[in-house]
């Protein structure tokens, strides 16, 4: 069992394995007749999408930032140097296909309903503001996280002072889409269960 659960790649093919199991076993006869709504397998990616991302997000809030002072300074470039590195590149991808997969869904559903969402139209008003909080996330992500932590982490050489500034602007940021997601999260789950 060790030699099974102990190799991520092999964990995962499993998990997706009964993932395809699940899909054909409980959708056979929609999947036969041609009628499956591969949105709704969309909508699964966009929920593992967006789970792996904010997951990773309150992992650095809740874990990281708030342990590295009590880090003894020979074991921190164990994490700036490699889990950090490795988190923030599963963070930003998973951002981007969290956004890119949820327009999809948006658009492949009830009519295609992402423009009058981002309208914040009657009816959708609840999953448009919490597409906005997602994109303005993302964007926070990609171009205010990232291209500080590069500098941060020592991925891009900077001057120590830039570094430390460049540290402080990406643990705001990343606080700012802590913040966000408390009411970006509410926002994706009331739309189904208590509407626009």
């Amino acid at each position: 069992m060790a030699k099974i659960l102990g190799n991520f790649h092999l964990a995962l093919l499993i998990g997706v394995v009964l993932l395809v199991a699940a899909m054909f076993g409980l959708h056979r006869e929609a999947m036969s007749a041609g009628i499956y709504p591969w949105s709704e397998f969309l909508r699964y990616l966009h929920v593992f999408a967006g789970i792996l991302w904010i997951g990773l997000l309150y992992y650095f809030n809740f874990v990281q930032i708030p342990t590295m002072p009590k880090v003894p300074p020979e074991l921190k470039p164990g994490v700036t140097k490699h889990i950090a590195p490795a988190a923030l590149f599963w963070f930003r991808w998973s951002a981007l296909a969290t956004v890119v997969l949820g327009l999809l869904v948006a658009e492949m559903t009830q009519g295609g309903y992402s423009g009058r969402a981002l309208m914040l139209a009657d009816g959708y008003r609840t999953i448009g503001i919490g597409m906005w909080l997602g994109l303005i996330m993302a964007a926070n992500v990609w171009f205010v996280i990232w291209p500080n932590q590069k500098k941060a982490l020592g991925i891009v050489t900077v001057a120590d002072d830039a570094k430390a500034r460049a540290a402080s602007v990406a643990m705001m940021a990343s606080r700012t889409n802590l913040i966000l997601s408390l009411p970006m999260l509410y926002c994706m789950v009331g739309q189904t269960h208590i509407g626009g």
